[in-house]
């Protein structure tokens, strides 16, 4: 597994190198856009860690460029912390956005949920955790039990299911779930998010990443934090 990290600062380029190589990656590096896309067109990563503040172009724009010609997973890394911003980066094709400073870790854990969807296979079954959704018969398991659920709440949930452990920001899920129609109606997710959570009871997690979306995420085993 190769990673490409394009970030200007030298210090976050070796922090990602020593925790990615922990993890056995091969890593690439660039400190600008335009070498960030030729290094990504030359060495055709399985991710990229993307900084938006870049000193010759706006990191928006690099994955712009990025997605006319790749889908490779891309992790956006940056201390830009506004809602707009976040929005944007995730609607032009961004596989999840980690706020500098951050933890190693999460960091770690973040990649490895937007790889294994990624080189997902195109089984007519989705599975999160305890969660098993099948598609061709829009049936629902939880645990190994059946799962009744309206025709409304198994769009809500297959929305998010089908990009499990990233966030699917609001406007994505409006016109995905509702159609145009939904445009706009934001207390539509907020109703259909607590009816997924009751009916989940707690075995998955369904996060509000407020004024952005909601991301779906396995919970954690018992003792963990």
């Amino acid at each position: 597994m190769t990673a490409l990290i394009i970030d200007d600062e030298i210090q976050i380029r070796r922090l990602l190198r020593l925790a990615l190589e922990s993890r056995g990656y091969g890593v690439r590096d660039a400190d600008n856009g335009r070498l960030g896309l030729q290094e990504a067109a030359f060495c055709r990563p399985d991710v990229v860690l993307l900084d938006l503040g870049l000193p010759d172009m706006d990191g928006l724009d690099v994955l712009k460029s990025l997605r006319e010609w790749s889908t490779v997973p891309v992790l956006i890394l940056s201390v830009r912390d506004e809602e707009h911003v976040k929005v944007s980066a995730l609607e032009n094709g961004a596989d999840d956005y980690v706020t500098k400073p951050f933890s190693t870790a999460e960091l770690l854990a973040r990649l490895a949920v937007i790889q294994r969807r990624h080189h997902g296979n195109d089984s007519p079954e989705l599975v999160v955790g305890p969660l098993t959704m099948h598609l061709d018969r829009h049936e629902v398991w939880l645990g190994g039990e059946p799962l009744k659920m309206t025709p409304t709440e198994y769009a809500f949930l297959h929305a998010l299911a089908r990009h499990a452990g990233k966030i699917v920001t609001q406007r994505q899920l409006l016109r995905e779930v509702w159609g145009q129609q939904g445009d706009g109606q934001t207390h539509y997710l907020r109703v259909y998010a607590n009816h997924l959570r009751k009916k989940l009871g707690g075995r998955l997690i369904l996060s509000n990443e407020p004024g952005i979306g909601y991301r779906l995420l396995e919970a954690l085993p018992a003792g963990i934090s």
